[in-house]
């Protein structure tokens, strides 16, 4: 997320400072709260759990975040989001937070419910196996964000955070919406994890066909003959399931492997051309608008 945070109501109760470390600011709503936590001093191991599904996603600064359960010790930063599956704990360091500079994170609590309403319309709609394919899966996940989160977060918070017409109903349809993007995440990982022994579904030999062809140009007709789909059904059925198109995600691909490379060591170019693209200062442009932080830049902070 970006630095700033919209609306004037949340500007103020922010400046009500009662404790320096995790100082709470909540928005209620009737299948989820959101709520803004601001730290202004260091801090270690400082612990975090919720009853109900935890989606969390830094704004600023950085948190270290370790979860026993999952053997889970890394950094948070801006522009990810962490989600804890209900009744998960978390113990979260604060190396960087002072008061000039805190450290400061988005969290939205939301019910099982909501998310078993929002799982059962998916399954309704999509046509790619006879089971549920959409379910969500109790653990752990730390993903990065890309434009669309993005955006819907920023707006979350001041639909939440503000008294404007229609309040409720909005929120509702935003918290649909951040349920179907975890649920796309969740079911793209799984499948890529396990492409050669996951159950049969039309899209898991088109995923793996793209996971090990990420430097060729994407070739629509030989995937949609993998999946036995014509070219229409194929893109709808994707789209639904990932929440993005075949080229999207395997742009966001090549990028995860492309910071695989560079953090193993090997120069940008090599890095660049390997995995793909043609033109050095359109990856550093890309990889900079999905990571937030330049290839140069990266290598630099290692």
């Amino acid at each position: 997320m970006t630095a700033s945070l919209p609306t004037s109501n949340l500007t103020r109760k922010r400046q009500a400072v009662d404790v320096l470390i995790e100082n709470k600011v909540t928005f209620a709503a009737e299948n989820a709260e959101l709520s803004i936590y601001d730290t202004y001093q260091d801090a270690q191991k400082v612990a975090l759990h919720s009853s109900e599904l935890l989606f969390c996603g830094m704004i600023s600064g950085k948190k270290v975040m370790h979860v026993a359960d999952s053997d889970y010790h890394k950094e948070f930063l801006p522009q990810q989001s962490f989600v804890l599956a209900p009744e998960q704990g978390v113990l979260i360091d604060f190396p960087q937070a002072s008061m000039q500079q805190p450290t400061t994170c988005l969290a939205i609590e939301i019910s099982c419910d909501k998310i078993s309403q929002v799982a059962d319309a998916l399954n309704m709609q999509q046509q790619i196996s006879n089971d549920d394919f959409f379910q969500y899966i109790p653990n752990l996940v730390h993903a990065q964000h890309n434009q669309q989160t993005q955006q819907l977060l920023e707006r979350m918070i001041g639909l939440f955070s503000e008294n404007e017409q229609d309040r409720h109903y909005l929120i509702d349809l935003s918290v649909n919406e951040l349920i179907t993007r975890l649920l796309q995440q969740q079911s793209r990982d799984l499948l890529l994890a396990n492409c050669q022994h996951a159950a049969p579904c039309p899209l898991t030999d088109a995923l793996y066909f793209m996971k090990e062809h990420l430097n060729q140009t994407l070739d629509i007709d030989t995937i949609c003959k993998i999946a036995c789909m014509s070219r229409s059904k194929f893109y709808q059925q994707f789209k639904l399931a990932f929440g993005q198109s075949p080229a999207a995600y395997q742009q966001q691909l090549r990028l995860k492997k492309a910071r695989q490379l560079l953090l193993s060591g090997q120069q940008i170019s090599k890095v660049c051309y390997d995995i793909g693209f043609t033109n050095p200062s359109h990856f550093s442009r890309l990889f900079k608008q999905y990571f937030g932080v330049s290839p140069k830049n990266l290598l630099l902070n290692k």
